[in-house]
């Protein structure tokens, strides 16, 4: 394991020590830093801090990216995740209830939640909006005639001083 890992609380379940240990591992023989492994897999390195420091279980998801990335068997690594989430310390390390943010599923699984991706905002590309026209021509018809007011006065001013 790399020297940098924090060590893992003392009352961690061994199935939990044991699953963070191998995450550990894989992350490792990865070669990556955490940001490059957020970019690879789309989970952010905070995320990856949560999960290989064994204060929040990654989703069975990162799992299986993390498994992608290292060229490693995805099903082993998901069993030792199905295995680890069930004991997972909810709150403390201490406790022995099911992990937030999973739920369990009619077959007895624990399955973690589906959320759905928000939609990205399409990019302004689109004409502006009527009124958003209606200020801009306004605002351009204003400063042309102030303009205009301006070369009138300089003129006259021109024209009394002779």
């Amino acid at each position: 394991m790399s020297a940098a890992w924090q060590p893992l609380p003392e009352a961690l379940p061994p199935e939990v020590r044991h699953f963070v240990e191998q995450l550990r591992l894989l992350k490792d023989r990865t070669g990556l830093s955490l940001i490059e492994l957020g970019r690879e897999t789309a989970y952010s390195k905070s995320s990856w801090q949560r999960y290989l420091n064994a204060q929040q279980p990654p989703p069975r998801q990162a799992v299986a990216a993390l498994c992608k990335v290292a060229g490693e068997d995805g099903e082993r690594f998901c069993a030792r995740w199905e295995v680890a989430v069930r004991v997972w310390p909810r709150g403390g390390a201490g406790s022995a209830r099911p992990a937030p943010g999973v739920v369990l599923s009619k077959a007895g699984r624990d399955v973690p939640p589906v959320r759905p991706r928000r939609p990205r905002r399409p990019r302004r590309t689109q004409r502006p909006s009527r009124a958003r026209s209606a200020w801009t021509w306004r605002s351009t018809a204003g400063v042309t005639a102030l303009l205009v007011l301006m070369v009138l006065l300089e003129g006259l001013l021109r024209y009394l001083m002779r």
